[in-house]
């Protein structure tokens, strides 16, 4: 199964957030057994690195999306994807090109903590909490 991880989760984990580190840390690892199983969004990727260079330091960011390119490829979204971000229901432009990304990768989920920004979306949003089980269970 293909998921678009979101920038919440992924921050959670380099940022240790508390209380939800773990649960995002476990997706994390998920995707670390499961090849090709993890992606993230173009855009997700210079999100990630400016809060980290913001929070801790350049060096911290540019190791940390060099570790994330092992557990999870980028998304390339061209011309076609923005386009459809733009024709989509959703009031969040960003959240838009998220879901524009997840139907470019055929990402059946996309995990984030902010499910409700996601309610109009194609691909079904699931928090870390509702995903470990199912993947448990499997």
């Amino acid at each position: 199964m293909k998921v678009l991880l979101d920038a919440d989760v992924l921050l959670d984990v380099a940022l240790d957030r508390e209380p939800f580190a773990d649960e995002s840390s476990k997706v994390v690892e998920w995707c670390q057994k499961q090849p090709l199983s993890g992606v993230v969004a173009w855009h997700t990727v210079s999100n990630v690195y400016y809060v980290l260079r913001s929070a801790r330091s350049d060096a911290q960011a540019r190791k940390f999306v060099q570790d994330m390119l092992r557990f999870a490829a980028v998304v390339s979204a061209g011309s076609d994807a923005v386009h459809r971000a733009l024709s989509l229901t959703i009031s969040d432009f960003e959240d838009a090109l998220q879901v524009a990304a997840a139907m470019a990768a055929d990402a059946r989920l996309i995990i984030t903590r902010n499910v409700r920004d996601y309610r109009n979306s194609a691909v079904p949003p699931c928090t870390p909490h509702e995903f470990l089980p199912r993947v448990e269970a499997s």
